[in-house]
C-alpha cells in the first residue's frame, strides 16, 4: 500500500472507531436538522474534524472539501481531499449499520485514489489509480454480468426536500420489470462499495454530491468497471448524478434512464 493510501486508510479508520463509539449511544447525540430526513449529528462533525486533521499531517498544501465543514484552503487547490464523514446518516441515527466514511483525493474530476470504511460490517475498500482494488487486503472486481435482465441494480432514491421525484417514478418503472431487482440501502458508501465488490451489479442516482461518488468511482474503475453521469455522459465530479458498474450495464442502465427522461416529458408535454 502506498504512503497516500496508508494515510487515507488510517483517518478513514480511525475516524470509523469514532463513529462506532457515538452509534453505541446514537439516542443521545446531539442532532439539528438540515433538510428534511437528512440530518446533520454530532458524529458527523467528529468524523470530518478526524479526517481532516490526520490528512492535513499527510498532505498540508492540498484543499479539502468535506460535506459538513466546506471548501477550505490549501496551497495546492489543484489536489483537493474530498470527504463524506458519515455517508448513510439516517440509518446511523435509526440504529442501521449500513453506512461509512468515505475518503477521496482528486485532481479536477480525476479521482486519483479512494477509500470507503464501513465500520459497523467490518470493512474497508480502498483503490489507487493503476493499482487495483481491494476489500480488507483482497482484490476485488465488478460483476461480469452483462444482460440488464441479469443484473441488480442499485438505485439512490430521492427523500424528502430533494428534487426529481416524478423523474425517479419513471425511472423505476422502466427498471424493474427490465432487471432481477432493484435496490436500495439508504447509503451510496454502502451501495457503490458492493458494487465495487460484485454484490450488486450497478448503481445509478441523479442527485449526487461529488463527496459522496467520488471514493467510490476510484475503487470501482479500479475494480474494472466503468463510471458515467446518469445519462451515460462523461463523469464530472460536481455534475450531480452518477452511474457505475461494469460498461456494458452502465450502457443499458443509462439508456433506460434517457429513455424515462423522454417519457416523462412527453407525458407533461400530453398534459
Amino acid at each position: 500500500m502506498s504512503p497516500l493510501l496508508s494515510a487515507m486508510t488510517e483517518a478513514a479508520s480511525i475516524a470509523g472507531e469514532g463513529l462506532l463509539q457515538d452509534f453505541a449511544r446514537v439516542r443521545e447525540l446531539e442532532i439539528r436538522n438540515k433538510i428534511g430526513p437528512d440530518f446533520v449529528s454530532a458524529a458527523d462533525l467528529r468524523a470530518e474534524e478526524t479526517i481532516k486533521t490526520m490528512l492535513a499531517r499527510f498532505a498540508p498544501d492540498y484543499a479539502f472539501h468535506g460535506e459538513e465543514g466546506g471548501l477550505t484552503g490549501g496551497g495546492d487547490a489543484a489536489l483537493t481531499w474530498l470527504v463524506d464523514p458519515l455517508d448513510g446518516t439516517t440509518n446511523f441515527l435509526w440504529g442501521a449499520p449500513l453506512f461509512g466514511t468515505c475518503v477521496a483525493l482528486a485532481r479536477g474530476d480525476d479521482v486519483l485514489a479512494g477509500v470507503i470504511n464501513l465500520p459497523a460490517l467490518g470493512e474497508m475498500l480502498w483503490a489507487e489509480q493503476g493499482g487495483g482494488a481491494f476489500l480488507n487486503g483482497r482484490p476485488i472486481r465488478v460483476s461480469q454480468k452483462t444482460a440488464l435482465a441479469d443484473a441488480v441494480i442499485a438505485f439512490g432514491i430521492p427523500h424528502a426536500g430533494k428534487d426529481g421525484h416524478d423523474l425517479f417514478r419513471q425511472e423505476i418503472g422502466r427498471l424493474t420489470p427490465r432487471t432481477t431487482g432493484v435496490r436500495r440501502t439508504g447509503s451510496a458508501a454502502v451501495d457503490l462499495a458492493y458494487v465495487a465488490a460484485g454484490r450488486f451489479d450497478a448503481y445509478v442516482e441523479r442527485v449526487m454530491a461529488p463527496w459522496d461518488m467520488a471514493a467510490g468511482v476510484a475503487i470501482i474503475r479500479e475494480a474494472g468497471g466503468a463510471a458515467t453521469d446518469a445519462d451515460g455522459n462523461p463523469l464530472r465530479l460536481h455534475g450531480g448524478s452518477l452511474c457505475a458498474g461494469p460498461r456494458p450495464l452502465v450502457d443499458q442502465v443509462t439508456a433506460e434512464v434517457r429513455a424515462a427522461a423522454t417519457e416523462l416529458a412527453a407525458e407533461k408535454a400530453r398534459s
